[in-house]
């Protein structure tokens, strides 16, 4: 069987999308997700991305699978690749805002004038046991608590954007060596359910610069759920403005925590790179 796909990217972080409307499961397994995902012998992508029909209340439901085979609970970059998608199936009947749900809950996404995406990624969680950590117990939250990775103590600030994020504010973001580092931090042990790991360095209140280690992806060029992530830990450690911009090695991101609803906010780019057939 023959199942057509249409690569995305935004800002580098790149997706699979396979329209899944007529299934309520994907139509293909982890397994076969990891082969396609395989820059070498696969079409390549950080991630494989099912467009599924919407439960009650929602225009569609979002899926992902890892390019390790994992299935996070959503994706900020890939949302905003799977509204472009989603809008391109509709062709026509294309309509501006989508309701998705995702296994991190309802997320509202809009198309705007200039071609790029806003996402509504709602509120962020802070007590430990919803990130989840171990750092601190129970109602706790983590805000430049140290941590032991790689025989160095780093100041950490734990963020949920209905995934984990663990955020640490660097004097050079350049001289991280993520390689070496990024699985530690993932699979250290005060992480059940691992942990997406931002490495910011502050140039401006209002301008960071972000690398970025993703569960399940390891290093990728964009995280849009951990941009969010730096800028609501940026706010609660004083490193940054409520509205800043974010720059990661694929480009930038414009974040928002709203003072009046609490929500956070993206607006990004998300394009089309190529479409296909695999089977």
């Amino acid at each position: 069987m023959n199942i057509e796909f249409s690569k995305y990217q935004g800002l580098g972080n790149d997706f699979i999308l396979i329209d899944n409307r007529q299934a309520a499961e994907p139509c293909i397994s982890p397994e076969i997700a990891v082969k396609l995902c395989d820059r070498h012998f696969g079409i390549g992508a950080d991630g494989v991305i099912f467009a599924l029909p919407g439960q009650t209340g929602h225009d569609y439901t979002m899926r992902i699978f890892n390019s390790d085979g994992s299935e996070p609970e959503m994706c900020g970059n890939g949302i905003r690749c799977l509204a472009k998608f989603l809008a391109k199936l509709e062709s026509e009947k294309a309509r501006e805002s989508y309701n998705i749900h995702t296994l991190a809950g309802t997320i509202t996404t809009k198309l705007t004038q200039d071609g790029q995406v806003t996402v509504d990624m709602g509120k962020p969680r802070f007590m430990a046991t919803e990130i989840p950590t171990h750092l601190v117990s129970g109602d706790a939250q983590v805000i430049n608590q140290p941590l032991e990775v790689a025989g160095q103590t780093w100041l950490v600030t734990c963020v949920s954007m209905g995934n984990p994020h663990c955020i640490t504010f660097v004097e050079d973001v350049a001289g991280i060596e993520l390689e070496s580092i990024g699985s530690k931090f993932e699979h250290h042990s005060v992480f059940p359910q691992r942990t997406n790991t931002e490495f910011i360095e502050v140039v401006r209140p209002d301008y960071l610069k972000m690398r970025v280690w993703e569960r399940g992806a390891g290093i990728t060029l964009a995280c849009g759920t951990g941009a969010c992530a730096a800028v609501v830990a940026g706010v609660l450690t004083g490193n940054c403005d409520r509205t800043t911009m974010v720059e990661l090695p694929g480009g930038c991101l414009q974040i928002e925590w709203s003072a009046s609803d609490h929500k956070v906010y993206m607006t990004g780019p998300a394009e089309l790179v190529f479409t296909g057939q695999f089977g």
